[in-house]
């Protein structure tokens, strides 16, 4: 007798009062809840116009996500992935960018048969589409769909009307809303108020939408007064009232949405059960949690950028570091150094990284900032404090060790020419395939690809193998042209592409930690299971702590 596989389950989030209350987090902290039985997928819709976040400024958007298929994300897609272990897919991020580029290409094609297109049918049958096409061919058991901004903004408002007529065509049995609010506790009255949830709810509903559970972001657990408040004039059971509390530790939510009994909700409104497994995660967290509170052990971590504007902008290298900590038993803090300052003088280097166990140079474009970096792989090369370059910071480290090293004191980039320096040594150039590419967005080496690992490097002895496979990001390389210098001084390049000659990590043997890799760790990074490079690296860093004691 064969068993018919029951329909596919929806959950929306959706976010009220205001943006930035961590819908991503509560989307992926539901994953994680439900994951353990259940085939989950999760989609993004964002209401921007770009087609994906590739070519925004990460000041202004946060960090882009790369995913293994290649696709530059919004960042949430590295909560989903963190918590509970999908590998997301690049037309899972729905954008009002692709939206209508698929439309006006189907009406270029005459796909609408000479009818008027319109936001109404055709902009959210093409979202419903979307989410249909995407739970069909992953064979989902849950798709959970988080709508970004806030209701009651213009950008979100067919997506709102999209999962309406979702709810009327998958039966209201098999779909769940679930609304994100703000409950503030103003100054002199400590007092939580209900008002802006409420109001949030009233939006919703002038659109034809109603949450079946409320998720109150606030700095306390919602107190019962309160949560009686939003049950009578949201129209929802109190049970269904959630506490979404600050925390320290991100990790932590899933926790405390479980205590609220959100997971059961869950699993009553839509008839499933998949109960969480939480046997991985429960002492890392408590390890966490004991040395935010009082820590025997600490190290101080210099991240120095020039996006350091907006912490967000290194998401993913925060959360590397985070599991780094919970494996170590150490509280990591992260201090911000902002380049461009050094460069203009504002701020000192040897102030700047004074007490400081290692240093971080991250990704980043565009020749800003970059003679402040170049200073600080100086410093921390010729100190011996422990160093991870990465992208980015991985090719600079090349420039500054053949400047200063290999006597090639017009070492550069090649991209610093667009930007009027003139008589460079182009150290870092070009790769080959980008030499014609025009187009800014989705157009540089993006994604997974294979690294070979040198036997008898400090690479080899961190991996543990031959081949590793990571993401990356990058339109530049190492010269190739100058290897052979840079290795005659000492520099070793521990890890190559896979079938092209491109260098993706490079060594100084005889340094306590000096590594730089072209890809991306911490975008593989989990709690569970740190990235090797991130792990080692820390580990040089408290090793550096107790010598400089």
């Amino acid at each position: 007798m064969t068993t018919l596989k029951q329909p596919v389950k929806y959950i929306v989030i959706t976010g009220g009062v205001l943006s930035g209350l961590g819908k991503g987090i509560a989307s992926a902290s539901i994953g994680f809840l439900l994951s353990d039985r259940l085939k989950i997928i999760p989609i993004k819709c964002d209401g921007y116009l770009n087609t994906d976040p590739g070519t925004m400024n990460p000041i202004e958007h946060g960090e882009v996500f790369v995913l293994d298929d290649g696709g530059e994300v919004d960042m949430d897609f590295g909560h989903y992935e963190r918590f509970f272990g999908v590998t997301c897919k690049s037309n899972w991020n729905i954008t009002m960018g692709k939206i209508f580029q698929s439309i006006l290409e189907k009406e270029r094609k005459g796909d609408y048969l000479g009818r008027t297109v319109q936001y109404i049918p055709h902009v959210t049958d093409e979202i419903k589409n979307w989410i249909y096409g995407i739970a069909r061919t992953e064979q989902a058991d849950l798709v959970l769909v988080e709508i970004g901004g806030t209701v009651g903004d213009m950008e979100s408002d067919l997506y709102i009307e999209a999962v309406r007529q979702l709810r009327n065509e998958v039966g209201r049995e098999n779909i769940l809303f679930i609304q994100l609010t703000y409950i503030p506790i103003p100054s002199g009255s400590m007092e939580q108020k209900s008002k802006p949830t409420q109001q949030s709810v009233k939006s919703m509903n002038e659109r034809g939408l109603e949450p079946d559970i409320i998720i109150g972001r606030c700095a306390q657990l919602l107190d019962e007064k309160v949560k009686g408040k939003i049950s009578m004039f949201c129209n929802i059971e109190k049970e269904a009232v959630i506490s979404g509390i600050d925390v320290e530790c991100v990790y932590e939510i899933p926790f405390i949405y479980e205590q609220e009994g959100l997971s059961e909700i869950i699993h009553k409104k839509l008839q499933i059960y998949s109960p969480p497994n939480c046997d991985a995660w429960e002492p890392l967290i408590k390890r966490i949690k004991r040395n935010q509170a009082q820590s025997a052990k600490k190290v101080t971590i210099a991240i120095c950028g020039k996006y350091t504007a907006l912490e967000d902008s290194y998401a993913s290298i925060i959360e590397a570091l985070n599991h780094c900590g919970a494996q170590l038993d150490l509280m990591i803090e992260p201090i911000w150094l902002e380049t461009t300052d050094l460069e203009t003088g504002k701020i000192s280097l040897d102030q700047s990284l004074h007490g400081t166990h290692g240093v971080i140079v991250p990704g980043g474009f565009g020749v800003r900032g970059i003679e402040g970096k170049i200073a600080v792989v100086q410093y921390v090369r010729e100190r011996l404090v422990p160093f991870l370059g990465i992208c980015y910071g991985m090719q600079l480290a090349v420039v500054e060790f053949a400047r200063h090293v290999c006597g090639l004191e017009k070492a550069h980039l090649r991209e610093a020419e667009a930007e009027g320096v003139t008589n460079i040594i182009p150290v870092v150039d070009l790769l080959p395939s980008q030499r014609k590419v025009t187009r800014k967005g989705a157009s540089m080496r993006l994604g997974g690809h294979n690294v070979i690992i040198k036997p008898g490097t400090r690479a080899h002895d961190i991996f543990g193998t031959d081949c590793i496979r990571r993401r990356f990001r990058h339109r530049y390389e190492i010269n190739p042209e100058y290897v052979p210098v840079l290795e005659q001084h000492g520099l070793v390049f521990s890890g190559m592409a896979e079938s092209e000659d491109i260098v993706q990590i490079l060594e100084l043997p005889g340094h306590p930690f000096f590594l730089g890799s072209q890809f991306h760790p911490e975008l593989t990074s989990k709690l569970e299971e740190p990235a090797p490079l991130f792990f080692h690296f820390i580990r040089a860093a408290y090793d550096y702590q107790e010598k400089c004691k």
